[in-house]
C-alpha cells in the first residue's frame, strides 16, 4: 500500500513540474522598442533618357542605381526612353506621386523636373548636369573636362597627320567644355593638331551617330572622339582602321583592336551618398561637381594596341589633375577667332567653365544657336 501511494505521489510531482515548464516555455516573448524598431527605407526612381543597353550614360545611371539597391535592401523604379520636354514633366510628376527621391539624368529635364519640384516640396529631386536648384533640387555633374584633357593628350600622340575628329552630341557646356578640353590636351603634346568637330543632335542613335562619325572618316581624320551613348562611332573608325574613343563608359569591347580609351563616369558612390542623406535627415540642396580627385569621373583602361609612352604620359598628367598642380582651364588660351580667353597664368572659374559657349583655337566647326 505504501509503495502504491508513493508511486502517485511521484507521478504527482511530474506532472505538477511538467505543466510548469510548459507554461514558462509558452510565454509570450516580450520584445523592446529596440528590437522592433525599424528604420523606414524611402521609395528611390530614376528617369533615363536612353536605356541601360545604351553601353554608355544610361549604362552608368543604372549601375549607380543597381548600387543603391545592394546597399539598401529596396528596388527603385526606373523609366526609361523618356523624350526630353512635356513627356518628361508628365513622368515626373506621376513619379512624384509616390516617391521620395528622384534622380533626372539628362541635361533636357531642367525645366520639367524643377517644375514638379516646385508642386511636390516634400520630395527630393536631383537632376544630373544641369544648373537650376530649389529647396528641394539640387544638381550633380562629373568634371568630364578632366578626363577628355588626358584623352586628348592620347589622340595628339598619336595621330600621324595631325587630324582629328570628334562627333559631339548637343551644342551644350558640357559638351563644347569637353571638346575644348580634349581639343588643349592635344595641343599640349602637338601644337600642330586641329579637331574638326560635327554634330549629331542624340544623345543615343547608332544610325546618326554612325553617319556623323563617317564624314569625319571621310575627311581623312586619324584620331576620332565621339561624345554619345552610342559605340557608333568607334565601331565606323575601326572598319577604317582608325584609332577611337567613346564616351561615358568603358568601350572596349566594340572596337578592341583599334579602341584607345576615353572619359568614365561613376555615379554609384553618390547615388548612395544622396540616399543615404535623406534617411538621415541631413540632405540639402545644392550642386556638386566631381572630378578625378573624387572618383566620379575617370579614364576608362587603354585599349591592348596604345603603346605604353602614351598610357605613361597621360598617367602622369592625370596624377596632376589629382594632387590639383595642374588645372585644364589655364591660361594662355585663345577662342577661334583668336581673342584671349585666360591669360598666362590665369585659372578659369568652376562657374564660367559650366556655361562655356565658344571653342578654342584648334578647332574645326562652329556652335549652333
Amino acid at each position: 500500500m505504501k509503495k502504491k501511494w508513493f508511486t502517485m505521489l511521484v507521478l504527482m510531482i511530474m506532472i505538477i513540474v511538467f505543466t510548469a515548464c510548459s507554461q514558462e516555455t509558452s510565454q509570450p516573448e516580450i520584445k523592446t522598442e529596440a528590437t522592433t524598431e525599424t528604420t523606414e527605407m524611402p521609395k528611390v526612381a530614376f528617369v533615363y533618357i536612353g536605356v541601360p543597353g545604351d553601353g554608355g550614360w544610361t549604362f552608368e545611371h543604372d549601375k549607380g542605381r543597381q548600387l543603391v539597391d545592394e546597399t539598401f535592401g529596396i528596388t527603385s523604379t526606373t523609366v526609361e526612353n523618356v523624350p526630353e520636354g512635356p513627356d518628361a514633366e508628365r513622368v515626373i510628376e506621376e513619379l512624384a506621386q509616390d516617391h521620395d527621391i528622384i534622380f533626372t539624368t539628362s541635361f533636357g529635364y531642367m525645366d520639367p523636373t524643377l517644375n514638379v519640384a516646385n508642386k511636390y516640396p516634400d520630395v527630393v529631386f536631383m537632376h544630373a548636369t544641369g544648373y537650376k536648384t530649389a529647396d528641394n533640387l539640387g544638381t550633380y555633374q562629373g568634371k568630364g573636362y578632366q578626363p577628355g584633357y588626358l584623352a586628348g593628350i592620347a589622340a595628339g600622340k598619336l595621330t600621324e597627320n595631325n587630324k582629328i575628329g570628334y562627333v559631339g552630341a548637343f551644342p551644350i557646356p558640357e559638351v563644347i567644355y569637353t571638346i575644348n578640353a580634349f581639343t588643349l590636351g592635344a595641343q599640349s603634346v602637338n601644337p600642330d593638331i586641329e579637331v574638326s568637330v560635327v554634330w549629331s543632335n542624340t544623345w543615343f542613335d547608332p544610325a546618326t551617330e554612325r553617319q556623323a562619325a563617317i564624314t569625319l572618316l571621310d575627311e581623312g581624320v586619324d584620331v576620332l572622339a565621339n561624345y554619345q551613348d552610342s559605340p557608333a562611332g568607334i565601331q565606323a573608325a575601326a572598319e577604317r582602321g582608325v584609332w577611337g574613343m567613346g564616351n561615358d563608359s568603358d568601350m572596349n569591347k566594340y572596337a578592341p583592336d583599334t579602341y584607345v580609351t576615353n572619359p568614365t563616369l561613376n555615379w554609384g558612390p553618390y547615388y548612395v551618398d544622396v540616399v543615404q542623406s535623406v534617411i538621415d535627415g541631413t540632405w540639402e540642396s545644392g550642386s556638386y561637381y566631381g572630378g578625378l580627385k573624387e572618383g566620379m569621373v575617370d579614364l576608362a583602361p587603354f585599349g591592348k594596341n596604345v603603346p605604353q609612352e602614351v598610357q605613361e604620359e597621360v598617367e602622369a598628367k592625370k596624377q596632376e589633375i589629382i594632387n590639383e598642380s595642374f588645372e585644364v582651364f589655364t591660361g594662355p588660351i585663345t577662342d577661334q577667332a583668336g581673342e584671349v580667353k585666360l591669360k598666362e597664368g590665369e585659372k578659369m572659374p568652376l562657374e564660367d567653365i559650366l556655361s562655356m559657349n565658344w571653342f578654342v583655337k584648334g578647332v574645326k566647326g562652329s556652335i549652333p544657336e
